[in-house]
């Protein structure tokens, strides 16, 4: 199954949350897509329940299935707790990471800058979206990609990075200074439900 590339405000209707981060998917219009969205059955069966929270996560990272299921089982190997493990794992992503720190609105907008080649990683350029950032790493950009606009723009608008990285704004760069702490992940995601679809 390939990523999904269709219409993304009815997708995150769809699913109940906003998936860019914004919010404005569901200001004007609070409910599912399509004729029959504001009366839509609200009751659904704990299968469908534990469908929609790992359909909410893997759209809300940008993945598709197989990627998705192949982190979950390595997120499975590791000590800990494995739900909190797997949005570890999916928070240490590059394209992530790069969204976090501001450089890109979106992570969608993210990814198109890792796959450009416009984000170095310890100096070094790095085009693969999921590329594991490790504590201490430090994510930069290019000397030629500093000026685009879409990275000021970005940067302008950012007024929150989370704990777990350090920014530095002149240099536009960050580090990954630690792993996140479950309670800095997104609480609108449920993932024990996601633990729940895979070991069915």
């Amino acid at each position: 199954m390939s990523r999904y590339t269709g219409p993304s405000w009815k997708l995150s209707r769809r699913l109940g949350i906003s998936l860019s981060g914004t919010g404005k998917e569901l200001q004007k219009r609070p409910y599912g897509p399509g004729e029959h969205g504001p009366n839509q059955r609200k009751k659904m069966s704990e299968y469908g329940l534990q469908l929609q929270e790992k359909q909410k996560l893997r759209h809300m990272y940008g993945m598709n299935e197989r990627q998705f299921r192949k982190l979950f089982d390595q997120a499975g190997k590791l000590k800990g707790i494995h739900g909190e493990n797997f949005m570890i794992l999916l928070e240490s992503r590059l394209d992530n990471l790069v969204y976090r720190l501001g450089l890109a609105r979106t992570r969608r907008q993210a990814r198109q800058l890792v796959n450009h080649g416009h984000i170095t990683v310890d100096g070094g350029r790095v085009d693969i979206a999921s590329y594991r950032v490790q504590p201490g790493q430090v994510i930069g950009l290019r000397e030629k990609s500093r000026n685009l606009d879409i990275i000021k723009d970005s940067v302008e608008v950012t007024d929150f990075v989370p704990a777990y990285l350090e920014i530095d704004a002149e240099k536009l760069e960050g580090r990954f200074s630690r792993l996140p702490e479950r309670s800095e992940l997104p609480a609108e995601i449920t993932e024990q439900l996601i633990v729940e679809f895979y070991s069915r």
